[in-house]
Formats: C-alpha cells, structure tokens, sequence
C-alpha cells in the first residue's frame, strides 16, 4: 500500500465509530460496508483541512482507487481546496469515474467553478451524457449549483429534463433539481412539468418535492397536485 495512503488510513481509523458506521452503511445503501471506516463528518474535515496544507495532498490525488469511502471524501476536499480552474477540472474529471455513491458526489462542489460558469458548462454538457451513475448526477448537481440563479436559461433546464436513467440516483437527482428550479424559476421551468418532459416517476417525484418545499407558493402547490401523473 502506498506510504500516504496509509498515512491517511491510520489517521481515520484512530477517529473511528462503528455507531457513525451503522448509520453511513444505512444512509448509502450502495457502498459497500467493508469500504467504510465510519468517521464523523467534523472529524474528517479536520484531517481533510490539515492534510490539503501538506506537500502529499497532491500526491494522493495520484492514487485512485482508494480503499475506502473516507478517502474518496478526503480526496474530493483537496480538489476543491485547490485555486486554479484547469486544474480542477482536470482533477475532477480523473475522479469522477471512481465515485460510486450520491454522497461523495453531492459533497463536491469547488467554489472556482462559480468564476467560470462559461467553460464549465460546456464541460456540464459532456458529463451529463456519460454512462455512469455518479457523473451525470454530479452534472446536474452542477447545474442546480451553479445555473439556477443569475446564470439560469431554459436551455440548461432542458439539458435535464432530456435525460433518461434507470438508475434512481440519477433520477432522483433530476426530481431534485426540477423542484428547486421551480422554487427558484417558476414561471420558467413549469412548462417542463405541464408538457411532461420527464418519465412518470421523477415528474410525480418532482412535483412532491416542490410541494414540500416552503420557497412555493401555496397557490402554486395546489395546481401542481393537479399535474401528477397517475
């Protein structure tokens, strides 16, 4: 094993709890339990903000696959704690193919992306098409991110709205951001839930998520009701 590698190992088993263990295995049902240390969350932001400051953080980022949940995470953080764009992206891409659970993917997030809306979207179109789970849920993760507000056009809703996914991560994903794009861009976005743009299943998941959201208007959720499909 290689030398960081179990550096980084030592340090996480020191912090271990079985209890946080349980309930990791319980909230991500599609790793597998012998890949989780179970490292409370605060605990791994600490070794993770300590780590990124050392000389071998960017050599970790080398080693993939890791042998544990954990230290996909801790990786996820040096990415996001480094400065230059290109680089991210490059970083990221290398990553991407390696996560393998909503968690890991929802938790990166690098702030540089904010400054470069333009490029990344373009790279946002690529991943969105790709055949694993995980990056076409982290491109639209990206798009709620990063489109929904100043930098929202219908044009990235329809990105979304014209994916087609077994996989319930993928599709949950979608529901998601359907629901916060309705919050945040009603009057544009409600036209992909009254033309039926997505499959049954994230349209229905979709509209109960924006109904259990405060940010919609109560008028607003009662004609959604109307819209489910049965």
């Amino acid at each position: 094993m290689d030398e960081i590698s179990e550096k980084i190992q030592k340090q996480l088993f020191e912090v271990q709890d079985l209890k946080n263990k349980a309930f990791v295995c319980k909230l991500i049902p599609t790793v597998d339990p012998d890949t989780v240390i179970g490292v409370r969350t605060p605990d791994m932001r600490k070794i993770a903000k300590e780590f990124v400051k050392t000389p071998d953080a960017m050599e970790y980022l080398k080693i993939l696959p890791h042998r544990y949940y954990e230290e996909n995470n801790i990786h996820g953080s040096i990415i996001m704690a480094m400065k230059d764009y290109d680089a991210v992206i490059n970083e990221t891409e290398r990553f991407l193919p390696y996560i393998d659970n909503w968690a890991t993917c929802d938790s990166l997030s690098p702030k540089i992306f904010k400054k470069h809306t333009e490029e990344l979207y373009e790279k946002i179109k690529i991943w969105i098409k790709s055949d694993k789970t995980y990056t076409i849920r982290f491109a639209i993760g990206m798009l709620m991110g990063f489109y929904l507000d100043e930098y929202f056009t219908t044009d990235s809703a329809e990105l979304v709205a014209q994916v087609r996914s077994e996989e319930y991560y993928v599709n949950m994903m979608t529901a998601w951001y359907f629901a916060t794009a309705l919050a945040k861009q009603y009057d544009a976005t409600i036209g992909f839930i009254t033309g039926k743009s997505l499959d049954k299943w994230t349209h229905n998941k979709a509209i109960q998520k924006a109904v259990e959201s405060r940010r919609i208007t109560d008028e607003q959720k009662v004609y959604l009701r109307t819209l489910k499909i049965k």
